[in-house]
């Protein structure tokens, strides 16, 4: 965990109004927030083993100290344009969601954000994103940007869900 997260804990509150604290990380020129809770760790890109048939966005899985972690390329999940390959900047957040480790390849965490929970608004009709509006919780307008808070138990469906605990299964079975 980044040692700003670490020390950013101990005030939770900014004149009666709940702080969030947030993973900021970008893909292509967007910005995206994540709960800091929901963040385990944050690596570097690492050699991803590839599963046969496997739906696009999911890249494959890892071996993180004895844990099969499925990884997501978040670029494919959202719909977004591949618009570059690989470099020194993209990482792997893994993240738990609905009680299960998964992966996610971004472009590049920036940063960790403490903001107002009242700075968050609900997401507009016609949001200006590639994101489907289903997976934002919301909306928060910083002082040069807007960043998309995202709601990371709702990033996969139920079904998507138990794809991926399977495709774990199998490959701890294999290991």
């Amino acid at each position: 965990m980044p040692m700003e997260a670490q020390s950013a804990t101990v005030d939770n509150t900014v004149q009666g109004d709940e702080l969030r604290q947030l993973v900021v990380f970008r893909l292509g020129v967007e910005g995206f927030g994540v709960n800091i809770n929901k963040v385990r760790e944050i690596n570097r890109l690492v050699e991803i083993t590839r599963i046969p048939e496997s739906p696009e966005f999911i890249e494959g899985v890892i071996n993180l100290r004895g844990e099969i972690i499925p990884i997501i390329d978040m670029r494919k999940r959202f719909g977004m344009t591949i618009e570059q390959d690989t470099n020194q900047s993209n990482r792997i957040m893994v993240i738990e969601t609905e009680n299960q480790l998964i992966g996610f390849i971004v472009d590049e965490v920036q940063e960790v954000l403490r903001i107002p929970a009242g700075k968050i608004d609900p997401p507009p009709e016609l949001i200006s994103t590639e994101v489907d509006r289903r997976y934002i919780e919301g909306v928060a307008a910083l002082e040069e940007r807007l960043l998309i808070v995202l709601d990371s138990d709702r990033i996969f469906a139920a079904n998507e869900l138990k794809s991926l605990q399977k495709i774990e299964t199998e490959v701890e079975a294999e290991v």
